[in-house]
């Protein structure tokens, strides 16, 4: 890891910091990278970051050295990629998915798209004239009927899935249409999982489809790959990509994740508004579960907090210092969790909130007109630049 002056610490700045704020730490933001690359390097497949869980443009300089590009899930994704990420890699490649695009899409797209992938036959069949005299390579997204992904609202191939085609699916169409202008198959079926998962996803995808692949210049095995955590198996995961592409004429693999880009590399950081009692003492702060860090409600789960444990409070009787930490939404649900701290909190303390920095950002919202936190980066040289303030002009433009 690159060496700094000082150490990049958020506990020597948080006296100054005004919250809300979501600050990405560079260093940390850095290791993920190099581990990513490491990965391109041994194994030759092609890394290209998922804007879905991390869109943070103002570190697009620092990711574009390390990953070939971007992968995109519509018009406003791909134009920022190609805005934001090619500025400082001409050689960005970008890949554009959507369960159905527009002709209107497509042809917004044909300037900047290196893959559009079609999740249809249907829409394949539509379009493929218009992407006929470009440069841009035809994808179709399959669903090899196989993933351990819980819970429901994010796997992929469940019963009545939209997204791919099913085996059956794809052999009946092949008597209307033809692959010679497809140039490569596209599978997610992935998330928050080790590389024993792919290995086993791929033995579905290989019975059903491996005999198209003869025919194609690339597979892309999608996003959902825990790459960056401490626990994944990295020696397996090179091993895979390696095995595969042997096995199918040197084929070029990509990988496409956003949560391993930007995982423990920051955080949200708030403040204690007011503490109040009903059965347990409640701290209310001033950031929200549900318009902050929405995954925390949709997952569902508790985020770590720096200097604290999480709890169940009907439950711990030995904790001395207890705490709710409620929101300041009107939603009754939206509580952050309970928690153990080393010390009583005061009006005015400020939290860390941990790993907040994939899958908030893309998808905060303004509900009750609460205000979104400002973007901020800790350098590596220890110093905080805000990248982002937003205002009340922000939350009025989005509400008509």
């Amino acid at each position: 890891m690159k060496n700094t002056k000082n150490n990049p610490n958020i506990e020597n700045i948080l006296h100054k910091i005004k919250s809300p704020i979501y600050i990405l730490e560079e260093a940390k933001l850095r290791r993920n990278l190099e581990i990513l690359d490491s990965i391109q390097q041994q194994s030759g497949a092609k890394i290209l970051l998922a804007l879905k869980g991390f869109a943070f443009w103002s570190s697009f300089k620092m990711v574009s050295t390390y990953l070939k590009g971007i992968t995109a899930s519509g018009i406003y994704e791909a134009r920022l990629g190609f805005e934001e990420f090619r500025k400082y890699n001409k050689n960005a490649e970008i890949a554009v998915f959507s369960p159905a695009f527009s002709k209107k899409e497509i042809k917004k797209l044909l300037p900047f798209a290196n893959h559009i992938i079609f999740n249809s036959f249907s829409q394949f069949g539509r379009f493929k004239d218009l992407l006929k005299d470009s440069k841009v390579d035809i994808g179709l997204r399959v669903n090899p009927m196989y993933s351990t992904v819980t819970p429901p609202i994010y796997n992929p191939c469940i019963k009545g899935s939209r997204l791919g085609i099913t085996p059956d699916e794809f052999t009946k169409a092949l008597k209307i249409y033809s692959l010679d202008e497809v140039s490569g198959i596209h599978f997610h079926t992935h998330c928050e999982q080790n590389s024993d998962a792919l290995e086993r996803t791929l033995e579905y995808f290989e019975k059903y489809f491996g005999k198209y692949l003869k025919t194609m210049k690339w597979v892309n095995f999608g996003g959902g790959h825990h790459i960056t955590r401490k626990d994944y198996d990295i020696s397996k995961l090179i091993n895979i990509i390696k095995k595969f592409k042997e096995s199918h004429n040197n084929i070029d693999v990509y990988l496409e994740p956003g949560e391993a880009v930007g995982w423990q590399c920051g955080v949200l950081v708030g403040q204690i508004m007011d503490i109040i009692s009903n059965d347990y003492k409640i701290a209310i702060t001033n950031i929200s579960a549900a318009t902050h860090m929405p995954d925390c409600l949709e997952m569902p789960y508790t985020p770590e907090i720096r200097d604290a444990k999480i709890i169940n409070l009907d439950t711990d009787k030995e904790s001395k210092y207890a705490y709710r930490l409620g929101s300041p939404s009107c939603l009754a649900g939206d509580i952050i969790g309970d928690y153990a701290f080393n010390k009583e909190l005061c009006i005015g303390d400020k939290i860390i909130i941990e790993d907040m920095i994939h899958y908030t950002i893309v998808k905060n919202n303004t509900f009750n007109g609460i205000p979104l936190p400002s973007l901020g980066i800790l350098k590596e040289n220890g110093k905080l630049k805000i990248v982002k303030k937003f205002a009340y002009n922000d939350y009025k433009k989005r509400n008509g």
